[in-house]
């Protein structure tokens, strides 16, 4: 596969996942969320703000 037939996946569930309103997540979840994305080969998983 040639690098332009790559895509990409850019998650960030773990961040903006949290900026809606009454949303949170414990710290196993984020975990278990965190892992799953692995799992799925998920390119970049973006968890916060420095």
């Amino acid at each position: 596969m040639s690098e332009k037939d790559h895509l990409i996946i850019f998650d960030t569930t773990l961040r903006d996942g949290e900026q809606s309103p009454g949303a949170s997540m414990t710290k196993d979840e984020k975990v278990r969320i965190a892992k799953a994305l692995e799992k799925l080969r998920v390119d970049v998983i973006e968890a916060g703000f420095p």
